[in-house]
């Protein structure tokens, strides 16, 4: 248990933070395994544009580093090509 009062309000913020990311990296999860169950070609490309998107909202609220969600939007790109 937190000594100090600023350990004990780090500590619930610690967690609030948590929950918020384990939210956004549970759909970006879910994005990705849509994006490979998806067989038809025009349909996986509109999946891919969601999960860009959902990935660089990530990003933006720093859930990911830039460059980690810069490779998954590489890795995304390459399943369209392929």
């Amino acid at each position: 248990m937190p000594t100090h009062k600023s350990a004990a309000k780090r500590m619930k913020t610690a967690a609030e933070a948590r929950r918020r990311n384990r939210r956004v990296k549970s759909s970006i999860k879910t994005a990705l395994k849509t994006v490979d169950m998806e067989k038809d070609a025009q349909k996986k490309g509109e999946s891919v544009k969601a999960a860009i998107s959902i990935v660089d909202k990530a990003a933006q609220k720093r859930v990911f580093h830039k460059n980690k969600a810069a490779r998954i939007k590489s890795r995304l790109a390459r399943t369209i090509k392929a």
